[in-house]
């Protein structure tokens, strides 16, 4: 049976991975955004909002998806407004494919935050996990808008009959511009920053996060992991962590970032660098960098999430994950975390995003 993949988000840094491998795999894959892209051969663009019923409606008309990847999510002002617009997007996109009786599985991203509480509350519910953290961990008694998303999954899979997964990744580590999540690349424009200026590549997070723990997520480890559980039995109705599936501590990683780019490295000082602090006001600077290398896009916030970095390495605890319940089912690939910079530091020279 011909396999039609529906990928929610596929300009951002998971979708645009998952469908790549997926077309690479041999599905028919559609690519659903308010913008697109148009750039992955082979990916078929489908333009919609996902907070516009008929919008929807109109755009997936002729569409019958066998499998829906879910990776998109909106920034809103609360967690309240996250939990109201996430939400909803979840559940329009649902209802408006309901009719056609076609979905067989729908799988969901959402990420560590299920377990930590939203970007607001880091470390205010009271009830933070140990670490590693594992599936079974019960819901935080706070809003959060992952659970919001995976309830309109439950509730639709109910309805319709298909089977679903969630997947929860730790920072994920990938290309993509214009992303709101996006630790890879914006550590490669603070080094490049720091490159062009002479300023030190000072780690901006906090001790726990220098000294403990951590991993994080390859965005192409991600997208195997999607189409794993979807198209494996025994992976069907399971909500999983992935990541690289090794551990490391950023005092160990941190110095082998800079001299990548050949640039002096600063370790915990005893206090927090916020990155957002560090780049404010640097848009002019990257304009002349990227001008001065025919950079392809000139504008810091579009590569750049500053925000996002802080609160990931801000954390007052170590943070890593648990892959038991991945590998006992039999998904066994392994990525190493260095690669997954490197390769995404040359893939963004490459590609005339950084210089």
């Amino acid at each position: 049976m011909e396999k039609i993949a529906l990928v929610v988000g596929a300009s951002g840094i998971t979708g645009s991975n998952l469908a790549e491998k997926l077309i690479s795999e041999g599905w028919t894959t559609y690519g659903l955004a308010r913008g697109p892209k148009t750039d992955i051969q082979g990916l078929r663009p489908v333009a919609a909002d996902l907070l516009d019923t008929q919008s929807l409606k109109v755009a997936l008309a002729h569409i019958a998806p066998t499998h829906v990847f879910i990776t998109s999510w909106m920034r809103n002002d609360t967690e309240a407004e996250n939990i109201r617009v996430n939400g909803m997007m979840v559940r329009n996109l649902l209802d408006t494919l309901s009719p056609k009786s076609s979905v067989q599985h729908v799988a969901l991203v959402t990420g560590l935050k299920h377990y930590l509480g939203p970007f607001d509350a880091y470390a205010k519910s009271g009830t933070l996990p140990e670490t590693p953290v594992r599936e079974e961990h019960p819901r935080l008694p706070i809003e959060n808008f992952y659970y919001a998303q995976e309830d309109e999954v439950y509730a639709a899979s109910e309805r319709d009959e298909f089977t679903w997964s969630i997947h929860r990744p730790h920072t994920v580590i990938g290309k993509a511009v214009g992303n709101a999540m996006n630790m890879g690349t914006t550590l490669a424009v603070y080094a490049s920053i720091c490159k062009e200026t002479g300023r030190p590549f000072q780690f901006p997070g906090s001790e726990a996060q220098w000294n403990g723990l951590s991993d994080v997520t390859d965005a192409r480890i991600l997208a195997e992991h999607l189409i794993w559980a979807s198209t494996t039995e025994a992976a069907k109705n399971q909500a999983f962590n992935i990541t690289n599936g090794e551990v490391f501590r950023w005092k160990w990683l941190w110095s082998q970032l800079a001299d990548r780019f050949g640039i002096e490295a600063k370790g915990f000082d005893g206090t927090i660098h916020p990155l957002e602090a560090e780049l404010a006001g640097d848009e002019q600077l990257w304009r002349d960098i990227a001008s001065r290398y025919q950079l392809k896009e000139p504008e810091l916030n579009r590569l750049a999430s500053a925000w996002h970095t802080d609160l990931d390495l801000g954390r007052p605890i170590e943070v890593m994950t648990d892959m038991s319940k991945s590998r006992k089912l039999g998904f066994t690939l392994y990525q190493d975390t260095r690669d997954s910079f490197f390769d995404l530091f040359e893939q963004l020279k490459a590609e005339k995003l950084i210089p």
